[in-house]
């Protein structure tokens, strides 16, 4: 695996977490907990086409199409497993920006995930 190809898998990473981070946002603005179940096709592509909800979908998109391109690259091996430092930006996210309690639990198994990561960087 290359410098570039690491990047890129680490761009990846950090934008796919950007989106579930503006999905989160958008769905705590929409009242979707008994809305999209109840009224159907209608409420869903209102939660769809909602601003941060349809940005966090596009986003997420963006980050597929990026992932792709590191399939064709990098062993699946290789690249898989450093989807788990999306655990890390999600839990900052969560922490700093979505007032979400840290737990001792939360940050011993993120750094397990993290430790994991660099074993596997290691080995490429």
């Amino acid at each position: 695996m290359t410098n570039f190809q690491l990047c890129i898998i680490l761009l990846t990473v950090s934008v796919s977490a950007c989106a579930q981070l503006l999905l989160k946002l958008g769905m705590k603005e929409i009242d979707t907990a008994n809305g999209m179940l109840s009224n159907g096709i209608s409420s869903l592509l209102h939660v769809i086409f909602s601003p941060l909800v349809f940005s966090g979908l596009t986003v997420y998109g963006l980050s597929t199409i990026a992932w792709l391109w590191v399939l064709s690259k990098v062993d699946l091996s290789i690249a898989y497993p450093f989807l788990g430092i999306s655990f890390i930006f999600t839990l900052l996210f969560g922490v700093f920006l979505l007032d979400e309690e840290l737990s001792a639990y939360k940050l011993i198994g993120t750094l397990m995930i993290v430790m994991g990561c660099f074993l596997v960087a290691k080995a490429a």
